[in-house]
């Protein structure tokens, strides 16, 4: 596998620390979502009895509720995170199709102004559940499209919004509000005033979406648009590099279900980044929460792979719930402090262990890193170690020294915090990769195991004085002395707490 065509690591990096700041950020920014609305019933009930009339479930109907589906769902998951969206459809005239125009206007603040095409009947997806499970859905839709010349207004309104927006989001159910000649004209128009566009496909005719800064298919809509394998994730990555070639699209997020999302951009590598849910209650919707998640970090001004890690977590959070639902901010912050910290668990490894990863980044093209310590009372000294670490290297592993050691390097009453405490704290960090520690009173057999291509030590030492020098040497790796930030150190903190 070489960089930049299969898929970098399983997500090594996480969330930015100020996520809480990202998600501020969030806030009234005008995002404009377009796309085919439909209404999603609840009919929520009790089995417990067989039908008399054949072998079929009894529900006993106790609650019926509805909300905004489709296209409306990416608008509910828009204002649950605190945006100022705009929003474009058409509807029948039908019973569902005021619903809809009255559930939009509830979340707008105001009546919404939405299309109304009497030639069309509007979707509804009615579920049927009991106990949290759903025994049966039944869709009530029309065959006919809506009109062409309602699409035309559709799309030349939404030219007309793009001035007033910082990203357009396209939410295709193949219903028709997305189908028609001049949307290539939309992408474009959004493209050359700076948007990105960001789309959830439908069908295996891309040709309509080129020039889309992003799609966000399925598994299954991806092998049907790309017409290969998407078993294995070198598969995903193959079938994702083929749209964007063949379409003009920058990159595609491939949703993945319990194998997370790829993020695969035209230009550099592909990222994996693993499912975070922690319980599958439902997954409807949870495409609408991929692309309004997804779609408000970039308007906000987030880089790719941070948005689809934030979508990603908001995804964890709704396939948590039942029905179409929505993740809000507070319980984004809460699934990606509990992802850190069953990330953390993960990071912290054995020597044998760290060994064979750092063999696998090597074959994947990575470049891997390795520094040493005590950490015993984590500083901004440590902090500005570690972050010149992670500069010089692709993956940077920390070796740890267990208590024994640290009671001998250090003397009587060190370390503070155990082994653990202090494993926990390094794996925390962004910056940090693997965490392993060691009961040597030095790294140097650590160091032959994981054989780093970059040896980082402080500046306090001289390069010959760097233990494992000799060993990262002889095989053609390097020794950086990292700059030291003077006035921290754990023994001075440990001397003013004491007064």
């Amino acid at each position: 596998m070489t960089s930049g065509q299969g898929v970098r690591g399983q997500a090594g990096e996480r969330l930015a620390a100020d996520l809480p700041g990202l998600l501020e950020s969030l806030l009234d920014t005008p995002v404009l979502v377009m796309g085919d609305a439909m209404l999603d019933r609840f009919v929520e009930g009790r089995v417990e009895r067989i039908s008399p009339e054949g072998p079929i479930p009894v529900l006993r109907i106790e609650r019926e509720s509805a909300t905004l589906g489709g296209a409306g769902n990416v608008l509910r998951n828009l204002a649950a995170l605190g945006l100022a969206p705009h929003f474009l459809t058409a509807v029948g005239n039908d019973v569902a199709g005021r619903d809809i125009q009255r559930l939009a206007g509830e979340i707008l603040g105001g009546g919404a102004r939405l299309l109304v095409d009497p030639t069309i009947t509007t979707t509804i997806k009615e579920r049927f559940l009991s106990g949290g499970q759903q025994l049966l859905r039944a869709d009530r839709e029309a065959d006919q499209l809506a009109k062409p010349a309602i699409v035309e207004t559709l799309l030349e309104l939404a030219e007309g919004q793009l001035g007033e927006v910082r990203a357009l989001l396209l939410s295709d159910y193949g219903k028709g509000m997305l189908r028609h000649e001049r949307l290539p004209r939309l992408i474009a128009a959004a493209r050359a005033a700076g948007l990105p566009v960001v789309i959830d496909p439908k069908g295996r005719d891309y040709s309509l979406y080129r020039g889309a800064s992003f799609v966000t298919p399925n598994r299954r809509e991806l092998q049907e648009a790309s017409g290969l394998s998407v078993g294995e994730p070198d598969q995903v990555v193959t079938a994702c590099r083929r749209l964007i070639a063949d379409h003009g699209i920058d990159a595609v997020l491939a949703t993945l279900s319990e194998q997370g999302m790829i993020l695969v951009r035209r230009d550099g590598d592909s990222v994996h980044l693993p499912a975070e849910a922690r319980e599958v209650f439902d997954v409807s919707g949870a495409g609408d929460t991929v692309l309004a998640t997804f779609g408000a970090a970039l308007a906000a001004g987030a880089a790719a792979e941070t948005a689809a890690q934030l979508a990603n977590v908001a995804a964890g959070v709704v396939v948590g719930k039942r029905g179409t639902a929505v993740a809000y901010p507070a319980e984004i912050l809460r699934a990606a402090q509990a992802q850190r910290l069953r990330g953390a668990e993960l990071k912290v490894v054995d020597a044998r262990t760290a060994a064979q990863e750092a063999a696998d980044w090597r074959r994947a093209g990575l470049k891997v890193g390795f520094t040493n310590g005590c950490f015993d009372l984590l500083h901004p000294g440590h902090i500005h170690l570690l972050d010149q670490a992670r500069d010089a290297c692709d993956r940077l592993i920390v070796g740890l020294n267990s208590d024994s050691s640290v009671k001998r390097l250090k003397g009587d009453g060190r370390p503070i915090q155990d082994e653990a405490a202090r494993a926990t704290v390094l794996a925390s960090l962004a910056d940090v990769d693997r965490v392993v520690v060691f009961a040597e009173d030095t790294p140097l057999e650590l160091i032959e195991q994981i054989r780093p291509d970059v040896l980082v030590k402080g500046a306090d030492y001289t390069v010959e004085q760097v233990v494992g020098r000799e060993v990262v040497e002889s095989y053609g790796g390097r020794v950086v002395l990292a700059e030291l930030k003077q006035g921290h150190s754990t023994s001075a903190t440990i001397r003013k707490l004491a007064g």
